[in-house]
């Protein structure tokens, strides 16, 4: 070994976040990493519907993100997080 370091470039396929249900319609989820939101009590994902309908739900979800709405949510999934993290740093020492 030379002790060089050498970057990869190496695609990946992104995690998927809406997908259609036996039934038929669309849904989609939110992601913080790749822990899905629980955007309501035991609900952690949106019906869209049709095809159509999805541009937008998109839409409308960022405008909620961007009012705030989403962001007690977000700070649980990265206090969630922070929490798994450290007790793994904790556990390796």
């Amino acid at each position: 070994m030379t002790g060089e370091y050498a970057e990869a470039v190496v695609s990946r396929r992104p995690r998927t976040w809406f997908w259609t249900a036996d039934d038929g319609k669309l849904y989609i989820c939110l992601r913080y990493g790749t822990r899905v939101l629980e955007l309501a009590k035991g609900k952690s994902a949106i019906e869209v519907g049709e095809k159509p309908q999805l541009v937008p739900v998109i839409e409308a979800l960022k405008q909620a993100v961007a009012a705030g709405e989403v962001d007690q949510q977000l700070t649980t999934a990265g206090a969630e997080v922070s929490s798994k993290f450290l007790k793994r740093l904790g556990s390796t020492k």
